[in-house]
């Protein structure tokens, strides 16, 4: 399977946490910003880090995006550099474009430009936003700590039909299921002999770094 191509434009705070989560997974990861120093001290960390303005046409004919597959415009201030981020990644092709908002105004804004989603950072975290893109399979992800995530992720289709303890994740990649939801019940006390079903998800928390056996 070819791997995925994420821009991330826009190197505030945000921004620069989903690039950063990104590149951690292993991602090829083009990091843009304005701000000639923002570049500077990502590009040790991402594939490849380039100064451009989004408002500029020419600067953004030159970054490459009809080779992207996920674009996450991150950038902050004002919405037209958002918007015209948005219509330059979907005009070369950018297959699902991410947006970034400030409230519920500029999301829909966004979303009549052509954003394929549109969040509020308030409400959802860069490496959130980062591990959604990276795999489909997450339901829900939440940061316990600096290492620590704990996520709901929809079975593999090889595990169905398998049990838990055929299967030895943590021993193996080091998972910990703490609970597996059927038919939208949840169980805590679960017996690891039993045959997973098709369309189920397990509750699992592991180190930030364990997380890429998942994809």
């Amino acid at each position: 399977m070819k791997k995925k191509t994420y821009a991330v434009i826009g190197l505030g705070k945000f921004g620069t946490s989903v690039a950063l989560e990104l590149a951690e997974a292993g991602a090829d990861v083009l990091a843009i910003d304005s701000n000639e120093e923002m570049v500077r001290e990502i590009a040790p960390f991402v594939t490849c880090a380039m100064r451009a303005d989004v408002r500029d046409a020419a600067a953004v004919a030159e970054l490459g995006l009809s080779n992207v597959d996920v674009a996450i415009i991150a950038t902050s201030g004002s919405l037209d550099a958002s918007v015209t981020a948005v219509i330059f990644a979907k005009d070369a092709g950018v297959p699902f474009v991410i947006a970034k908002a400030h409230d519920e105004i500029q999301m829909r804004i966004l979303k009549k430009v052509g954003a394929d989603r549109v969040l509020i950072p308030e409400q959802e975290s860069g490496v959130r936003v980062a591990r959604s893109v990276l795999s489909e399979n997450y339901v829900d992800f939440i940061e316990l700590s600096k290492n620590l995530r704990l996520i709901e992720f929809t079975i593999k289709p090889e595990w169905v039909g398998k049990s838990l303890a055929e299967l030895d994740l943590r021993k193996k990649h080091r998972l910990n299921i703490i609970g597996i939801r059927i038919d939208d019940e949840l169980k805590i006390n679960f017996d690891p002999t039993m045959q997973l079903p098709d369309n189920c998800s397990v509750l699992l928390i592991a180190d930030r770094h364990d997380l890429e056996k998942l994809l």
